[in-house]
């Protein structure tokens, strides 16, 4: 269980930082951190407006010219080179740059659930449970929504509603032990 830290503000995130900074560095760090630079570019660059157009605008261009390569084998071959390369190399940009997203959202909300009174510490290693664990979790859960809407006179903000509400913050048994 993680226990909340009274200086958990920015101090605590400057601390972070710092420690990070202060650590030698090494090639194996410069790479990652020139291949976060890069795949953060490729992504924006990517994911905008202009460069779907410019894709669509190149399928277009390729197709106006089939009937001058006679649809040959060399024509079609340009398209599925071009499009495989790209693809394949994508795949790894964007996976750095959700798995890099993925973990700075765990993070926060690893932080809201520390900050938050009464909140279950154990939920802080979701992402770390077995498939069974996090269907258990969620079945949990959504026996908590209909036993609320069966009650619709506690709108969620009394102590009594809160209490009949919120799953008990014993050690539940589907919660890997690490995280408990």
């Amino acid at each position: 269980m993680i226990m909340k830290n009274p200086m958990h503000d920015a101090d605590s995130l400057a601390q972070a930082k710092k420690t990070v900074a202060e650590r030698p560095s090494s090639a194996g760090k410069e790479i990652r951190e020139v291949f976060h630079r890069f795949s953060q570019a490729v992504s924006t660059v990517a994911g905008s407006p202009w460069t779907f157009f410019t894709a669509v605008l190149i399928v277009v261009i390729w197709a106006i010219l089939g009937p001058r390569f006679h649809y040959s084998d060399t024509w079609q071959l340009v398209i599925n080179t071009g499009t495989t390369i790209v693809t394949f190399l994508m795949v790894f940009l964007i996976q750095n740059t959700q798995n890099r997203d993925a973990k700075a959202i765990h993070l926060k909300l690893d932080e809201l659930i520390r900050s938050k009174r009464g909140a279950r510490n154990a939920l802080m290693d979701l992402q770390n449970c077995t498939e069974e664990e996090l269907q258990e979790i969620e079945a949990e859960f959504k026996r908590l929504r209909e036993r609320a809407s069966k009650h619709p006179e506690h709108d969620g903000k009394s102590a009594h509603a809160h209490k009949s509400t919120t799953p008990s913050s014993s050690s539940p048994s589907h919660v890997p032990a690490e995280s408990r």
